[in-house]
């Protein structure tokens, strides 16, 4: 089992996207995949899957209330996840070394959507990763932001895969994907463009890689995908269409 943390200096690159889409690409993989919202203060994964309300979330692991277990769910598509809480009270008496409980799941991979910034949400994705991919638009302000967040997991000893690039327009704007690397000194192993489509597929509560499998958003996360897993890329991947048309979420059996 690896787990994957995905990071971004700042809020607005399209971090909790990446995460699921990356998930759900490496699902269609035929991997056993979980993705995790680990943004404690503001956690989205769960309203990018249609399922905004749950009854145990990761917030009542972190309180000590619930295990691991209990907070996962599945998703039509067949991917697991575990949901943050969308209610304030539930940020009482959070403890993030329970986060140690990502150890107890079982799976060929497991996505850690962290939070953004460089506080206490982020360093415990830091600190429970394997190894971490950094999240960034074209932009200064954002590839300076990524470059304090690499600098940090590099002092805490965290290897970083490389770097997700989003939101490209290929224009004289954007900072080149060459300039890029040689900034952050990483490697771009995702380079997902501006694509309206992925507006379209979280209003449809779904990854767009099911949603608009030939866009070229979708293609973009499936290179990805195919990149961390070692396919070599999307005509490999064979997606599945049953169970996106199932409506019922299933709680994992205990």
């Amino acid at each position: 089992m690896k787990t994957i943390g995905l990071l971004s200096g700042k809020g607005g690159v399209g971090k909790t996207t990446s995460a699921v889409n990356l998930a759900a690409g490496l699902h269609s993989l035929g991997k056993q995949c979980i993705i995790i919202d680990g943004n404690v203060t503001t956690p989205n994964v769960a309203l990018h899957l249609g399922s905004p309300t749950n009854p145990i979330t990761l917030h009542h692991v972190l309180q000590g209330k619930n295990s691991i277990h209990e907070a996962l769910y599945r998703h039509p598509s067949g991917l697991y996840f575990i949901p943050g809480s969308l209610a304030l009270e539930d940020m009482d008496k959070i403890k993030f070394q329970n986060f140690k409980a990502i150890k107890q799941l079982k799976a060929d991979y497991i996505i850690l959507d962290g939070a953004a910034g460089l506080g206490k949400e982020a360093l415990a994705t830091l600190e429970h990763c394997d190894e971490l991919l950094i999240v960034t638009n074209p932009e200064l302000p954002a590839m300076t932001d990524a470059l304090k967040t690499i600098r940090i997991a590099e002092e805490l000893g965290k290897k970083i895969k490389g770097v997700i690039v989003t939101r490209t327009k290929k224009d004289k704007l954007d900072i080149s994907l060459r300039n890029i690397e040689a900034m952050l000194e990483k490697p771009v192993i995702g380079v997902i463009p501006e694509d309206p489509s992925i507006r379209e597929a979280l209003s449809l509560k779904e990854s767009i890689i099911y949603t608009h499998p030939r866009s070229n958003a979708a293609q973009g996360y499936l290179r990805l995908a195919a990149a961390i897993s070692g396919a070599q890329g999307p005509e490999d991947i064979k997606l599945s269409w049953i169970d996106k048309f199932f409506k019922v979420f299933k709680r994992v059996p205990q």
